[in-house]
């Protein structure tokens, strides 16, 4: 059972090439990159087949489509205020992209969520740290702006500021890679255990309701953290009340 799992976590090489890239090393294609290029395929199919023939009066697919648009542009512009719309079609799509990858692993056919690949949670909340890093540098209209940020509300917390840089992404990568790859081994364990009947019950929890959890509270945090860089934005716009 321990050499099997062992071998259900690692992360397999499925190519590499024959030369070196200066500094590099040689090129290699591991099999949570191709899980993702797969997800992203089924994404974009998703988005052709629900998005094709548009009309003025919707149909329910339609609906269905405009419904989970308004619905996700009112949640993040709600955490992230009006200057976060911006922002709402990338943060909407790392949240299908998580939302699909943690759950692949139910389907079987050897389908293994790319997220338990701590290389793969790393780009995402490096992403995001750059994403929050950049929405704080717009809304404090510039570099000196951005810097003095470091400095609220106090200047004696700056280092605290600073570390934070580092800090909010490796929170990210680990929530994330922890809780999806904790599922993983905990659903390998009852499959081993209990047979087939069991394992689907328990994967209702860990593979549905914690995957799409997690996806949920991946893309809530970093809207969070952007709302936070945006207050200067937020606060410069005229109330309405005051119109």
């Amino acid at each position: 059972m321990g050499e099997e799992l062992q071998e259900q976590l690692q992360v397999r090489v499925l190519w590499e090439s024959p030369f070196d890239v200066p500094l590099l090393g040689p090129i290699r294609l591991s099999e949570s990159v191709v899980m993702t290029w797969i997800i992203m395929a089924i994404i974009m199919v998703l988005v052709l087949v629900l998005t094709r023939k548009m009309q003025l009066i919707p149909n329910k697919r339609q609906a269905f489509v405009e419904f989970a648009v308004t619905w996700l542009t009112d949640f993040f512009v709600g955490n992230m205020g009006k200057s976060g719309k911006r922002y709402v079609p990338y943060l909407s799509t790392v949240l299908i992209y998580l939302g699909i990858a943690n759950i692949i692993g139910m389907f079987g056919f050897g389908l293994k969520p790319p997220t338990k690949d701590i290389n793969i949670t790393a780009t995402l909340a490096i992403m995001s740290i750059f994403l929050i890093e950049i929405a704080t540098f717009r809304a404090y209209g510039g570099l000196g702006g951005f810097l003095k940020s470091f400095t609220k509300p106090a200047a004696f917390i700056t280092p605290l500021n600073l570390m934070e840089i580092v800090i909010r992404p490796l929170s990210l990568c680990m929530r994330l890679f922890g809780n999806v790859l904790g599922a993983f081994v905990v659903m390998k364990l009852i499959e081993h255990v209990c047979g087939l009947i069991l394992p689907m019950v328990f994967s209702m929890y860990f593979d549905v309701f914690d995957g799409l959890l997690q996806a949920y509270i991946f893309t809530f945090l970093t809207s969070l953290f952007m709302a936070e860089g945006m207050e200067a934005e937020e606060a410069r716009k005229p109330s309405p009340l005051a119109a």
